[in-house]
């Protein structure tokens, strides 16, 4: 049977983003009252003292213990949020430049105005100034990396219609219509 179609078979699309917080209910605070997302539900914790069920299935020490919180981040983008306790945890974010190193980026109308806001948000951390790039696939972007008040790295960008890339491909990167904390309900 010859496949015409490469990767996983049946795959939809990425169902969600996670990411490991070094305290849940602050995670979950920022991101639904800072970013607008919006909480579906936690559960935790999520243990098993005496095999090796953890390692088995998520890669961490058989002694971890985790609670979970899943949220709707935006129209498609759900977001699993960790807490763990494990043995010999390290307890340090990754630089975008180490392995594993990561970043979500949120797509927004005015990068300027997000800025903005985001100055304003106790203990986060906007890096610099906004740069929007001048040449290339993808001319016209406008961005700027901030961390969360916990250390997460994240991004602002505005990417127009019409990038450059798009003469090359007919494949086009997806792009939201509307804010997401706009919706009607």
């Amino acid at each position: 049977m010859s496949r015409t179609s490469k990767g996983i078979p049946g795959a939809l699309c990425v169902h969600h983003v996670a990411y490991t917080v070094p305290n849940l209910d602050q995670a979950v605070d920022f991101f639904v009252n800072v970013l607008g997302a919006e909480l579906l539900y936690r559960i935790g914790p999520v243990e098993d003292r005496t095999g090796d069920w953890m390692t088995r299935q998520l890669n961490v020490d058989p002694r971890a213990s985790t609670h979970i919180a899943m949220l709707r981040l935006g129209p498609v983008t759900n977001l699993e949020l960790f807490e763990y306790t494990a043995p010999e945890q390290r307890r340090e974010f990754p630089r975008n430049s180490d392995w594993g190193g990561h970043h979500l980026a949120i797509h927004v109308e005015n990068v300027d105005a997000a800025v903005d806001y985001l100055r304003s948000v106790p203990g986060v951390k906007v890096l610099g100034e906004p740069q929007t790039i001048t040449e290339g696939p993808i001319a016209g972007d406008r961005w700027v990396y901030f961390i969360t008040p916990w250390g997460l790295q994240m991004e602002v960008l505005h990417m127009p219609r019409g990038m450059p890339y798009e003469k090359e491909t007919e494949a086009r990167l997806y792009g939201a219509s509307q804010p997401w904390n706009s919706r009607e309900e």
